[in-house]
């Protein structure tokens, strides 16, 4: 009986509180041209918060200038888009093996696989041309 008067205990809830909170608010009035610059260096810089970046800033902490080029990055993206497709050319090929041995005839299917075949050295020939473009632009880029 002396159970049910005893209140339950609840959880806090919510988000545990941190070790070292900041909660000190300092206020710099910039011109528009030191702002531009104050944001390039931001975006160079490639942090996420900008606090941490102005803090870093302030006290001396390295600073990083992060570029991209828009040009590798297509580049990366246009062969990566390639290489799924040479992966699907893959799958499907090993599918069209199986099917011609099952299927068709030894004959039928020596003919056919010697078209595949000579499809396959054409696709080889490609991949080595892709391979030259790839160091091309290693060297220009690095």
């Amino acid at each position: 009986m002396n159970q049910k008067n005893v209140p339950r205990r609840r959880g806090k809830g919510g988000r545990p509180p941190k070790d070292d909170p900041a909660f000190r608010r300092l206020t710099v009035n910039l011109t528009e041209q030191q702002h531009a610059a104050f944001l390039s260096m931001y975006e160079q810089s490639g942090l996420a918060s900008l606090s941490a970046f102005i803090a870093a800033r302030i006290f001396g902490d390295e600073f990083r200038v992060v570029k991209t080029d828009a040009t590798a990055l297509e580049f990366v993206t246009k062969l990566t888009v390639f290489y799924g497709q040479i992966r699907a050319v893959g799958t499907n090929y090993n599918q069209v093996v199986k099917q011609l041995h099952t299927v068709f005839g030894e004959k039928k299917a020596l003919s056919l696989l010697y078209k595949l075949e000579q499809q396959t050295i054409e696709l080889a020939g490609i991949g080595r041309l892709v391979l030259a473009l790839c160091e091309d632009f290693k060297t220009k880029i690095g």
